[in-house]
């Protein structure tokens, strides 16, 4: 018997002493996930394309895809944001009829959408709905000094136009946590920033590591037939954002609306989805730089310009 208990003692101790010594291996998985539309020469939608017909790089590596997929019927969730400040105040009627024509040509019941109204405040004046008509009627309600709640609340803004913070707050509160859906932002605003507590780049980089896009509907007004500094940097601006984060800007004031609201929809659904393993490891927030590169000839894809690795 002591024999037995011996024997088992040695087979035993040597066993403990490997678990004991054995490395612990932390593995750390960077997974970096995107959408984006892509056109042939002639400016129509593709989406017949395949995982061999691109390649992806993140600062000029080669990035090796691990998922790749076509969303035609993808839901969407997207966030109205509507100036509503001084300078657009005689622009507030036309924001909401043209917020109606956009929701009856693209919202299904699939799809959710909320509507921010916002100065140097950003008022929740209707929360995610598939209902066009609660939208508006919030959009209502704001116009006759209905309270509502406030996103991203700060007590440093004081009068003026959040333009960054309308993006950086409905994107954290409302849009980070949704997966499985194309998420974009369509801004009714001239884009003239004069209040908030975050910048261009803070605006940019939370709409890309949600993977949101930025469309903007801009309607600017001009003194005398000519562009102030205000109207200049309200546009640059918009026009930056839009193009970093994969969508697109347009003059509200000068285009066929109907026909641009078409084209948002058209490209919210022509999309493809991919997503890689960054073989950069490391998270020190500084901005990686996407390239997606089509093997066929002829064709070009919009998508966000690269993402900050937090």
């Amino acid at each position: 018997m002591q024999f037995r208990y011996s024997l088992l003692l040695a087979l035993y101790l040597p066993i403990a002493g490997i678990a004991q010594d054995a490395p612990v291996f932390h593995a750390e998985t960077h997974l970096v996930t995107l959408t984006f539309s892509a056109r042939d020469g002639a400016g129509h939608f593709i989406d017949k394309l395949g995982r061999d017909d691109f390649s992806v790089y993140e600062d000029g590596v080669e990035q090796k895809l691990s998922a790749f997929s076509r969303e035609s019927e993808l839901p969407l969730t997207l966030g109205l944001l509507i100036d509503a400040s001084q300078s657009q105040k005689k622009f507030l009627e036309q924001h909401q009829r043209d917020i109606q024509v956009f929701l009856g040509s693209i919202l299904r019941p699939q799809d959710k959408a909320f509507a921010v109204c916002f100065g140097d405040r950003l008022r929740l004046v209707s929360d995610l709905t598939s209902d066009p008509a609660v939208i508006i009627a919030g959009i209502e309600k704001y116009k006759k000094s209905v309270d509502f709640p406030e996103l991203a609340r700060d007590e440093s803004r004081s009068g003026g136009t959040a333009v960054y913070d309308a993006i950086f707050g409905s994107v954290n509160e409302k849009m980070a946590g949704i997966s499985a859906h194309r998420k974009a932002l369509i801004m009714f605003t001239d884009g003239e920033e004069n209040s908030s507590a975050h910048d261009e780049i803070d605006a940019i980089a939370e709409a890309q590591s949600a993977d949101v896009l930025v469309y903007a509907v801009r309607y600017t007004e001009m003194k005398h037939n000519k562009l102030s500094a205000e109207n200049r940097q309200g546009i640059t601006g918009l026009h930056h954002i839009a193009e970093q984060t994969g969508g697109r800007d347009f003059d509200a004031l000068h285009t066929d609306l109907p026909e641009t609201f078409k084209a948002i929809g058209d490209e919210l659904r022509s999309v493809y989805s991919i997503g890689y393993y960054s073989t950069n490891k490391t998270h020190d927030d500084t901005f990686r730089k996407i390239v997606i590169e089509p093997h066929v000839d002829g064709v070009t894809v919009r998508a966000k310009s690269g993402y900050y690795a937090k």
